[in-house]
């Protein structure tokens, strides 16, 4: 009998299951709003959660604190907690590097613009929204996006400048 068991195995073994939660959070990360199945974003939502949590403590933490959640982030993410970005060290090479680090560093992006939005809010920064069914396989699909507008989007100066 399966009581007080929690965990949703999706008929993989574990670090299976975890190398895809942390592929599927690093995506939600960075698009801030993924399509899948309505039970691995049942799963998905508290491990996010979870790390915006540890975003939002790091904001007025002391560094060493900060560093710290930064590397407890990395390591449920399976990233890296420092940047290994090798470019060239010319200004081409820093701007390159300044791209990625916005566009690709999912440590960055969560800790330096997705925690912020949700420094006030004490939980559910996730919402899950059911699609319906996929026609392959008739699976109920789902959208899991964050849930303040501000996140799902990055702020440009573009956009800044219209809203005035």
């Amino acid at each position: 009998m399966r009581h007080l068991k929690r965990n949703t195995k999706f008929g993989r073994h574990g670090d299976h299951r975890n190398a895809m939660l942390a592929n599927m959070a690093c995506s939600l990360i960075k698009h801030r709003r993924i399509t899948t199945t309505i039970t691995k974003a049942k799963v998905l939502r508290p491990v996010v959660e979870k790390l915006v949590t540890l975003g939002r403590d790091a904001i007025g933490a002391p560094t060493d604190k900060g560093v710290h959640l930064r590397r407890l982030a990395a390591a449920k993410l399976r990233q890296q907690p420092r940047s290994l970005f090798r470019g060239t060290p010319t200004a081409k090479g820093k701007a390159a590097r300044d791209a990625w680090r916005e566009n690709e560093d999912v440590v960055h992006i969560l800790f330096d613009m997705i925690a912020p939005v949700f420094k006030d809010r004490v939980g559910g920064y996730l919402r899950i929204v059911k699609l319906g069914q996929r026609n392959g396989d008739s699976a109920q699909e789902a959208i899991i996006e964050f849930v303040d507008p501000t996140a799902a989007v990055p702020a440009t100066p573009a956009a800044t400048d219209a809203a005035k």
